[in-house]
């Protein structure tokens, strides 16, 4: 199938990048066969080859054989299960391989979600989450940030605003200056909804440096976010 050649001759470019940190894979025969490269791939098929590498390092079809549990101690190694370690190891390395050939050859991590929420539709840009963005992927979703806002503000109209705290642990109800503070310093915006009717959660992402490191402590001070959750009144958030 397509997707399963695609991945085997993304595999030259896979060894091409893996000399920052070598790790020996399981079979060895299959990531580097001898066919021709293609030119340039696509942002779909990057997602393509990732959803297929992923399946197949949790299958057990790739391991990363030198990775051990803590990493730092043998002793400690072992009471902790490696094949589990070893597994995300290999997937972490081979997806390391795509970013950076996203950076080497300008593929863009941009790709287009459409929402639909009281009978009104945004189609709007995200960074996928297995990719990485590259600074003009920035410069699309800073773009992009007024008409997301705007239309979280529309549809959440008559909702309960509330911040998310200690990485989602707690919540504080927010008045509409402190909306409009913590909209200003962000670059950009992403949206998300859980439940419908009165359980309807609609979660706005207020973004700012690198997306793919925006969710995470490690990205702060340089990458990070604030979320807002808009509820129906008398409701809490539970996203």
């Amino acid at each position: 199938m397509a997707s399963a050649r695609l991945r085997r001759e993304f595999a030259l470019v896979q060894y091409r990048f893996l000399s920052y940190a070598p790790v020996r894979t399981v079979p060895v025969s299959s990531h580097f066969p001898s066919i021709p490269m293609s030119p340039r791939y696509t942002t779909e098929e990057l997602i393509q080859i990732l959803a297929e590498e992923r399946r197949a390092c949790m299958n057990g079809e790739r391991l990363a054989l030198a990775a051990s549990p803590t990493g730092f101690s043998p002793f400690l190694d072992k009471f902790v299960q490696a094949d589990g370690i070893q597994r995300f190891t290999a997937y972490q390395n081979f997806q390391a391989t795509i970013h950076a050939y996203q950076q080497e050859y300008q593929v863009s991590g941009i790709v287009w979600q459409q929402i639909t929420l009281a009978g009104k539709e945004l189609c709007f840009p995200k960074v996928h989450d297995q990719l990485v963005g590259l600074p003009d992927d920035r410069v699309v979703l800073q773009a992009a940030k007024a008409a997301v806002v705007a239309f979280w503000a529309d549809v959440t109209t008559g909702m309960d605003i509330y911040q998310s705290l200690n990485y989602g642990r707690d919540y504080r109800l927010v008045t509409p200056l402190m909306v409009e503070q913590l909209m200003q310093r962000a670059e950009w915006a992403l949206l998300q909804h859980y439940g419908s009717d009165r359980q309807l959660e609609i979660v706005l992402q207020l973004g700012w440096g690198k997306p793919e490191e925006a969710s995470y402590p490690r990205g702060l001070p340089n990458s990070g976010s604030d979320y807002l959750h808009a509820v129906n009144p008398g409701h809490c958030p539970i996203g």
